[in-house]
């Protein structure tokens, strides 16, 4: 804004507002004090001289705000008849030509932005146009493109048409090279049977063994494609099929002596256990039949295969030393040993097969199988020799209880060393399947072996108790015949003990169908057997037992002697016995299979019904011979 005189009228001179004033950061302080600063300036100074001219503590406030001394009052009317503020009239013809000018400018500033608006209209009518025709450019651009990027995939389809041909092409080229290279190496083999000695430096060299084991292959293969397809590929003659069979035969021969080339350096690593040269070999090997050979070379010159003192050590480990009686807990001792020092063998072989063979689980599958079939099979031989059934094993010598019991700690072991395998790592091998193989000739056989076994026992334990019996008669010599037989016929009644005796037996017995029966069907089949075995010896030993003191009751009565008669009650003992521990035992092994719980019940049923016919004509024979001494006396 531009300064005016301070001695020029507000109202003669007019304001200079400027628009620049108003631009930037405006501040309408500063515009305000830009406009009375010319005029008040002279109204502080004299404000300014009148505070100087009076002392603080004798001055009044005037309502006008200036300050007049309390005994001057002679002024004091005077300054009231002077204006108090001159400077008002200025500062309204100010404002008054300020507010103009204000107008004007606005009106200067609404005509500016009408001819902007104006302007901006035409320009933007001008862009909408442009843009319009722009749209229409890029739209044909588009479809430009569009076509473009059409043919660009064609030609591209059309570029990998050409490539995929041009490479089957020159795969097939590559082929054709190597075939070519066959032919030729295949011409070398085609000379007399026998013949080896005209061959290229290739099938000699010691450094280039993989290759020449590589080509010797693919010949093999070639030249046996063309014997079956009946083609002759070679000369094209009659005569090239007669000299391919010469060449299979000599490319065999060949094969042969480089595939036991390459086993002897592969024992003599193996010797000094140069790992890396071992794997070299497998690696060879491995295109001979897929290492097959190889592998079972390994494994067959492993020493605890080879050995002779391995297999008399783990008899001995296991059975004792020749010609004494090994008991189930030694031969399960010493077979935990030996499957133990067996998995640690495995457990180091292994790591050398990881480190060595390209393919080691075929390598692991075959070693397991061998440890199982050869070493496990030849100890489980000798221990496990079956008995006969026709005349089988003295109970002086264990009898047949003493071979079912090695089965079952046999077959337990071998089990838990086939888990323990198979953590160590087997490849694709079943080894539980095999390991149950091995035993499959002694399980078949076990479920008759069982019910002999249970016969046998009760056998001994009757000639047990006939021979204390006899023992007990034969004490009482002196006493007379009447008494003897009862004293002897109170040493034959039915025992409780006994039947407990009959039923450890059994339960024994279940646990070996439980270990042995993996299917339901066949564990219930197996334990109905057993426990039918139990079943006739519970009812033959009570009617056997009735049916004695029947007999010693009529002795009795004939010589006219009293008899102890409490048979019945250890009768009614035992049987309950037998029946609680049907429910305890056999009830849950039958249910899973239709019909087996039923039929059992069915059979002990019947075993009781005899015991209690037998126990019923005791028992009347009692009454009958009571009712005789009755009339007697009377």
């Amino acid at each position: 804004m531009k300064e005016r005189s301070k001695s020029s009228s507000a109202s003669n001179l007019p304001l200079i507002l400027d628009i620049e004033d108003f631009k930037g950061d405006f501040s309408f302080d500063a515009l305000f004090g830009n406009l009375v600063n010319e005029l008040l300036p002279s109204f502080q100074e004299e404000e300014a001289d009148s505070a100087d001219g009076h002392g603080i503590g004798g001055t009044d406030a005037l309502p006008n705000g200036h300050i007049r001394g309390s005994s001057d009052a002679t002024k004091f009317a005077q300054g009231l008849s002077a204006p108090l503020f001159p400077e008002v009239d200025a500062l309204l013809s100010l404002f008054k030509d300020s507010c103009r000018e204000l107008v004007d400018l606005r009106k200067q500033i609404d005509g500016r932005l009408y001819n902007l608006k104006k302007e901006v209209s035409t320009q933007d009518a001008k862009h909408r146009k442009t843009l319009m025709e722009l749209e229409k450019g890029v739209d044909g651009l588009f479809d430009s493109f569009a076509r473009l990027d059409s043919r660009i995939s064609s030609v591209g389809q059309t570029a990998a048409k050409i490539g995929d041909h041009l490479q089957s092409a020159d795969a097939q080229r590559e082929t054709a090279s190597q075939t070519i290279e066959l032919i030729k190496y295949l011409m070398e083999f085609n000379s007399s049977p026998g013949d080896l000695m005209e061959l290229s430096p290739l099938f000699s060299d010691d450094s280039r063994v993989a290759e020449a084991a590589s080509i010797a292959q693919k010949l093999r293969s070639f030249a046996e494609e063309d014997i079956a397809r009946g083609v002759p590929s070679v000369v094209g003659s009659a005569s090239a099929s007669r000299g391919l069979v010469v060449a299979i035969a000599n490319l065999q021969e060949y094969c042969n002596e480089l595939e036991n080339r390459l086993l002897s350096r592969f024992d003599a690593a193996s010797q000094r256990r140069e790992l890396s040269t071992m794997s070299e070999c497998a690696k060879i090997l491995s295109q001979f039949n897929r290492g097959t050979s190889a592998m079972q070379h390994y494994v067959a010159t492993r020493p605890m295969f080879i050995d002779v003192e391995v297999m008399n050590s783990d008899t001995r480990l296991v059975i004792g030393e020749q010609g004494s009686q090994a008991s189930p807990s030694n031969v399960a001792r010493g077979l935990s040993m030996l499957y133990k020092e067996i998995t640690d063998v495995v457990r180091k072989e292994a790591a050398t097969i990881m480190a060595v063979f390209p393919s080691p689980n075929d390598v692991m599958s075959i070693l397991v199988q061998r440890v199982l079939e050869q070493r496990v099979t030849a100890l489980l031989d000798k221990l496990l020799v079956k008995p006969s059934l026709v005349s089988p094993p003295p109970m002086e010598e264990g009898g047949l209880l003493l071979y079912l019991r090695m089965l079952a700690v046999a077959y337990e072991k071998t089990q838990e060393l086939a888990r323990d395998l198979r953590a160590v790592g087997c490849g694709d091998l079943d080894v539980e399947g095999l390991t149950e193989s091995l035993l499959s000739a002694h399980k078949d056989e076990y479920p008759e072996l069982e019910q002999a076994s249970l016969r046998q026992l009760y056998q001994a334990k009757l000639e047990e108790l006939r021979a204390e019996s006899q023992k007990v008669s034969e004490s009482s010599g002196t006493i007379g015949r009447s008494k003897g037989a009862a004293v002897a016929s109170s040493h034959q009644q039915i025992s409780v003990a006994v039947v407990t005796e009959f039923v450890r037996w059994n339960e024994e017995a279940i646990s070996r169908c439980t270990l042995f029966s993996s299917q339901p069907a066949t564990l219930a089949a197996n334990v109905k057997a057993v426990f039918t075995c139990l079943l006739d010896q519970v009812s033959q030993y009570i009617t056997d037992g009735l049916e004695r003191a029947r007999d010693s009751l009529t002795e009795a009565s004939a010589l006219r002697e009293r008899f102890v008669i409490g048979t019945s009650v250890s009768r009614r003992v035992a049987a309950a016995a037998a029946s609680a521990y049907f429910a305890n035992s056999i009830s849950r092994l039958l249910l899973p299979v239709d019909g087996a719980h039923a039929a059992s019940c069915e059979e002990m049923a019947t075993a009781m019904s005899s015991a209690e016919g037998a126990a019923y004509k005791g028992l009347q024979q009692c009454i009958e011979t009571v009712m005789a001494e009755v009339d007697y006396s009377l």
